[in-house]
């Protein structure tokens, strides 16, 4: 070959080869570990956040990144199942939502994790702290534990009758017991006598609740735990069955006919997700990332289920909430 098409050679396959290994380049994977099945109201609220925000990030999926959905990961046998899977496709990050999602991943300390809603990621051991996470996972907090003490407040504050609640968590979470410890510090302050019900079966809440209405002076607070978000439909209709006032952390708590509620829009903390994921697969580490707590929370009241229950909410209540349903 002669010497000036040995440089044509060469120089066409200089700018060849790039093009050509760019092409083979794998698309960026994000994983997403959802607690509910996909019809679930409440999961698509979340999941829509997470892909909307991405995508004003420069993220659309199909075009460049793939977006792997895993649902009904509220079991901790259902969270293994769904994290196998998503760690076999060796995504660049995994989306978590809540302690059952992140506990199943705690196998893989090289695939960057974030996590939505969880309330004690250092309780969890998760994180080593917050402003210092250490590790391969970092997030949003679904609240800090002093809100716990909020919900006692405001439901004595709205039912003055009440004298006793019924406090439905998941010992089997650090988080269960974490929110309990607050509510039970600050409920004698109050006059309100606390009982813990521990959230297993449904069976056996119909059971507890049915024996727990038969006093007076009776109240429902439903912490905040993968089974309250589940679950909140039949702790609503509970509520209604035995004319128990009830509040928790869910907004669609609320919209189930429960009758208050107070904590983070969980669609913004999604969406603060979506900012961590995209500074990961732009070069971040998790470990770099602090764990961030709401910057607010939402007080919101179902006025007809106020109306039902024969209470009438004081003026003052009505003035701090974000959102009134009637």
């Amino acid at each position: 070959m002669r010497r000036r098409d040995f440089i044509k050679v060469t120089a066409g396959s200089a700018v060849l080869w790039p093009l050509a290994a760019r092409s083979q380049q794998r698309m960026p994977r994000i994983g997403v570990i959802m607690n509910q099945s996909p019809g679930d109201g409440e999961t698509q609220t979340r999941s829509k956040a997470f892909l909307q925000e991405s995508q004003q990030l420069g993220w659309s999926d199909g075009r460049n990144v793939q977006v792997e959905f895993r649902w009904d990961a509220n079991t901790a046998e259902g969270a293994r199942k769904a994290a196998a899977e998503l760690v076999a496709l060796a995504p660049d990050v995994i989306l978590a939502s809540g302690v059952t999602g992140v506990t199943a991943l705690q196998t893989t300390r090289h695939i960057p994790i974030v996590f939505a809603i969880v309330p004690d990621p250092v309780g969890a051991g998760f994180v080593e702290s917050l402003a210092r996470p250490g590790g391969n996972v970092t997030g949003f907090m679904q609240f800090e534990y002093s809100l716990s003490g909020k919900w006692v407040e405001l439901l004595k504050e709205i039912a003055p009758s009440v004298t006793r609640a019924a406090v439905l968590r998941d010992a089997n979470i650090s988080a269960g017991i974490g929110q309990f410890a607050v509510i039970q510090a600050v409920a004698p302050s109050i006059g309100v006598d606390v009982s813990p019900i521990n959230v297993q079966d449904r069976a056996e809440i119909e059971r507890r609740l049915a024996s727990f209405a038969q006093l007076s002076g009776g109240g429902i607070i439903l912490t905040a735990s993968p089974w309250a978000t589940i679950h909140r439909e039949l702790v609503a209709t509970l509520a209604a069955r035995y004319k128990l006032p009830s509040v928790s952390s869910l907004r669609s708590f609320v919209t189930s006919g429960g009758l208050v509620s107070y904590g983070a829009n969980l669609e913004t903390l999604y969406q603060r997700a979506a900012g961590y994921v995209d500074r990961i697969l732009k070069g971040e580490k998790p470990a770099d990332l602090p764990v961030q707590a709401p910057t607010k929370y939402e007080l919101v009241i179902n006025l007809k289920t106020a109306q039902a229950l024969g209470l009438r909410i004081p003026p003052s209540v009505l003035a701090r909430a974000d959102e009134v349903i009637e």
